[in-house]
């Protein structure tokens, strides 16, 4: 496999900039417009973020559901189809957190859809949603390609996490979060796989994509909690702004206390980091998931956070960094 890392080391080591933080404000709860059946009155567990025809769809980790918000603010539920048991919403309280979707990050594609990618963690969790915008959205198995993704980004049974997407030219990168303490030495990781191969195969091709590249990212710690990537977006097709958290947290399928969140610029300089604090200049605890490039900004940014409680709805804030 081109590309390939080996056991040892890392091939790319970000920098941490104190000087230049983000700053996180106008946070909204995100609460659907009106009461769908099987789902709670709001957004749960918000994991991606994406503009798609025009509207903000959000991602939900546990909830078989799409929001999709339009610019007057109005969110609005996509049903996803159901899991075998009718359930739409997936926790521990409910004994069923194993079954979910786990949809973690998303992109868009030149043909006009939308794919939302599980982070393969667990079985169920190796699957993709596709939606065109029009047609209820599908879901798709992809077990040969998270098969892939977990030999190249993997090591000492550490479990695959892929939380971030983004489309860079013709590679849809795909930001796996190294946070499980079962491996030998929890590392984050880019796989890269061909934005052509994903688009043939969701058109009924025979072959899911292959891991072309994988590069093992060092996004150091806090208090000895290593940060993860948690979501990322394209700039350009050079560029691309990632966000990463330090959770301290079990495993990859657990939750944990947010210690930190940083914002990062990826480009061929390499990455470099910083925090992001909230409006008083203080470093938020908060866990953003999902970030999304403003219209014609490229320092604004829409942002999602999980606020990690089923009972209380995820929130929508802007995020700016003056990175240039």
């Amino acid at each position: 496999m081109a590309g390939a890392v080996t056991m040892s080391g890392f091939e790319l080591v970000a920098r941490f900039d104190a000087g230049r933080p983000a700053t996180l404000d106008e946070l909204v709860p995100l609460t659907y417009e009106r009461c769908v059946d099987g789902l709670p009155p709001h957004v749960r567990a918000a994991s991606a973020l994406r503009r798609f025809d025009g509207r903000l769809v959000i991602v939900q980790d546990d909830a078989d559901a799409l929001a999709v918000r339009d610019g007057s603010g109005v969110v609005r539920a996509v049903l996803l189809p159901p899991h075998a048991s009718g359930r739409r919403v997936f926790d521990d309280t409910l004994g069923n957190k194993h079954e979910k979707l786990d949809l973690e990050a998303c992109v868009t594609i030149a043909d006009g859809r939308l794919v939302a990618f599980g982070s393969g963690s667990l079985p169920a969790r190796e699957r993709l949603v596709v939606w065109d915008g029009r047609a209820p959205p599908v879901i798709v198995a992809a077990s040969s390609l998270y098969a892939d993704l977990r030999a190249a980004v993997t090591r000492g049974g550490a479990r695959l996490n892929v939380e971030g997407a983004a489309v860079s030219g013709n590679t849809v990168k795909l930001f796996h979060r190294g946070n499980d303490t079962r491996g030998t030495a929890a590392r984050n990781a880019i796989a890269e796989i061909e934005l052509d191969e994903l688009a043939e195969w969701l058109g009924g091709g025979a072959a899911s994509p292959r891991v072309a590249r994988v590069t093992a990212v060092e996004l150091g710690a806090e208090r000895g909690v290593p940060f993860g990537f948690t979501d990322a977006v394209a700039l350009d097709e050079e560029r691309i702004v990632v966000l990463a958290c330090a959770e301290d947290s079990a495993c990859a399928i657990s939750d944990g206390d947010v210690l930190g969140c940083r914002i990062g610029l990826l480009s061929a300089h390499g990455l470099f980091m910083a925090d992001v604090c909230d409006a008083a200049g203080k470093r938020t605890m908060l866990k953003l998931e999902g970030i999304e490039r403003r219209l014609g900004s490229s320092t604004e940014f829409d942002v999602v956070v999980d606020v990690d409680r089923p009972s209380a709805p995820a929130l929508l804030g802007r995020l700016v960094w003056e990175w240039q």
